[in-house]
């Protein structure tokens, strides 16, 4: 709240914008948290199709020119989306950029990290990851229209982990980052954007309680998932850390990790398999069919598959909960 207000104060001398920003986003749960920020005041754009894989992503002519329009950018950052990285560097160079998972506050982890579970996990475990450096500088003389390179190839398997968003935690300070940088741009509506933040935090906090006792009955229980994206989440609520087919989504699941995922999935007894959008489901159904693991409702980490706007955040949010545990109940 001490960033904000001291943003805010700074913004003071700043001449009001002729118009309200024009802002694009990346994501639809980044979409929905700036969708909150900036509730009476205008409609953030979101880049990402319905159904469109955030990691490979490639925009029509008309998204490019939205893109090239922009006053601010709110994206989670190029660990992400890539294909983003290149085209603000050539298209929207002279727009504000903000990169959620490299901005103050946000806490980090790292990708294959060893997470905690039970009584060890919790809030508290990211603290030693805060990031508050600023990002390096990622420009590149690509074309946005330059498609044609493996955008797959580029999404890391080591580093940190990009999927930030999925504790509670960090979209509840974005959302006060999000209104400090919007205030600094629109100094008019400032206000605005504060108040409306201040709301959508005390949101996120009862969100993060009702998740918190949905998941409950989860915790101590094994689960597998198509790949690694869901540490912020286990860690955050306590539970057991996924297992995965594949290390990320640029990394094809070898033999012999599959016959060791399948030992693993027929030691744990009551176990639940997770698909998820934009991934083929038959490698879990196939490990299912062999161990008798129950097979669980998809999961859509990233909510490419929810409709978008100011509450696709906490729908994203629920359904992961949700599909968690009613797979587990249903398993008992």
């Amino acid at each position: 709240m001490r960033y904000i207000i001291s943003l805010l104060f700074a913004s003071a001398a700043l001449p009001a914008m002729a118009e309200v920003p024009k802002v694009v986003t990346d994501l639809p749960p980044v979409h929905a948290l700036v969708s909150q920020v900036m509730a009476g005041v205008g409609t953030p754009e979101l880049l990402l199709d319905k159904g469109g894989n955030a990691h490979s992503f490639q925009m029509r002519p008309s998204q490019a020119s939205v893109l090239a329009e922009a006053d601010l950018v709110v994206w989670i950052g190029p660990e992400m989306t890539p294909w983003l990285d290149r085209a603000l560097e050539s298209l929207a160079s002279g727009s504000a950029h903000l990169d959620l998972i490299h901005s103050p506050g946000t806490l980090l982890r790292q990708i294959g990290e060893t997470a905690k579970h039970g009584d060890e996990a919790g809030h508290d475990d990211h603290a030693g990851h805060a990031h508050d450096a600023e990002h390096d500088d990622h420009a590149a003389s690509d074309a946005a229209t330059d498609h044609d390179h493996d955008h797959e190839a580029e999404h890391m398997h080591t580093g940190t982990d990009p999927h930030a968003w999925l504790d509670p935690a960090n979209a509840e300070n974005w959302l006060g980052v999000i209104a400090a940088e919007l205030a600094r741009l629109d100094p008019a509506n400032a206000a605005t954007y504060l108040a409306n933040a201040t709301a959508a935090q005390a949101a996120v906090k009862a969100l993060d309680a009702e998740l918190a006792a949905t998941l409950a009955p989860v915790k101590g229980k094994t689960f597998a998932v198509y790949h690694k994206a869901y540490g912020y989440f286990t860690d955050h609520y306590g539970l057991m850390p996924a297992l995965s087919v594949a290390a990320s989504d640029a990394t094809a699941p070898g033999a012999a990790h599959l016959a060791e995922l399948r030992e693993q999935v027929a030691a744990a007894g009551t176990i639940c398999l997770f698909p998820e959008a934009q991934h083929d489901p038959r490698v879990l159904e196939q490990i299912a069919a062999e161990t008798g693991a129950r097979i669980g409702s998809p999961l859509d980490p990233e909510g490419s598959l929810i409709e978008p706007g100011p509450e696709a955040y906490a729908l994203l949010m629920r359904e992961l909960a949700h599909s968690l545990a009613d797979c587990f109940a249903q398993a008992e």
